[in-house]
């Protein structure tokens, strides 16, 4: 029944995100918002609910392990499998100029991830000061880009593009998709999070390791799909805004929420290990986009590898 649980969670979780960022994004093209705004903050904050809906699930019932290893874990996860799994079905071609701005906010956000952790606690101050970044980073972002288009904005309207916006239905309808895909996000998260804690307590493992592996792993399937779909179109530079975009908005935006909401401790194994790989799957990406901006099928076997290994390590 545990498994039924979280399996459940997880398929409400992905419907719920797809049928949010569907919605609104073809709500957000019937109101005249446009396609840079939204690929910056709709179809960014949409592919992040499963992982805002549990991490707080997660900090309100009182399992920090779930809610910050499912940050951690996702942006990990993120870089490691679902770039890698991209890369290896069609090799991402990267235009240099289209991660100027979003490589270094990447960067930021990872430093700001690793100092927030080891400070062992996730007061509300820390919280604040985390979406903070987030607000300051869209409004750069949005406002660089009316004032001089570049090769990241394109990016990003692409990623709105990609989203798949319903504009054959109707305002009702589609209001109908962002209500229906909200609450499928919050009762998936809330039986992610339960089974979870069973499936940790069962197992006799940590809910740490739970929430850096299983429900990161589920939360991250709406980024899954979205880096696959722009990797079978040739949108190589989509495919990797998306693992950045997602990984910017889970520290910056979730983290961010989370701690305001619900301040946390830190568990000991996420210090020890996860925020650590965390850094260095970040690494190991700017290293390989440096090496000629193109990931290849060997350097997306790379990744998934060192996601396998990862795993192997927490699980063992």
């Amino acid at each position: 029944m545990t498994y039924l649980v979280v399996l459940g969670g997880l398929v409400l979780l992905a419907i719920g995100g797809d049928l949010l960022v569907r919605g609104a994004v073809g709500l957000s093209t019937k109101l005249g918002v446009s396609p840079l705004l939204a690929g910056l903050t709709i179809v960014g904050f949409g592919t992040s609910t499963p992982e805002l809906v549990t991490s707080l699930q997660a900090a309100l019932q009182g399992s920090p392990g779930i809610a910050i290893g499912n940050v951690v874990g996702s942006n990990i996860a993120n870089v490691l499998l679902i770039l890698g799994v991209s890369a290896v079905i069609l090799p991402l071609a990267i235009e240099p100029r289209a991660f100027r701005r979003d490589g270094l906010a990447l960067i930021t956000a990872t430093l700001a991830c690793v100092i927030a952790v080891l400070i062992g606690e996730l007061t509300r101050p820390i919280g604040i000061a985390l979406l903070a970044g987030m607000v300051g980073y869209v409004l750069y972002a949005y406002f660089g880009e009316r004032r001089a288009a570049t090769v990241e904005g394109e990016v990003h309207v692409l990623k709105a593009q990609d989203a798949g916006p319903a504009t054959r239905f109707g305002f009702v309808m589609l209001s109908a998709f962002v209500i229906a895909g909200l609450a499928a996000a919050i009762l998936g998260a809330n039986l992610l999070v339960q089974g979870s804690v069973e499936l940790a307590r069962s197992f006799a493992i940590s809910e740490a390791v739970i929430g850096v592996s299983v429900v990161a792993l589920g939360t991250s399937l709406p980024e899954l799909i979205a880096c696959v779909v722009a990797a079978l179109r040739k949108h190589g530079d989509v495919a990797l805004g998306n693992v950045i975009g997602s990984n910017i908005y889970n520290v910056f935006g979730i983290l961010g929420i989370t701690a305001i909401v619900e301040p946390l401790d830190v568990p000991a194994e996420i210090i020890r290990l996860d925020i650590w790989v965390f850094a260095a799957a970040t690494m190991l990406l700017l290293a390989f986009l440096r090496s000629g901006w193109r990931i290849s099928r060997i350097e997306g076997a790379t990744f998934i590898a060192a996601y396998a290994g990862y795993c192997a390590v927490i699980f063992s």
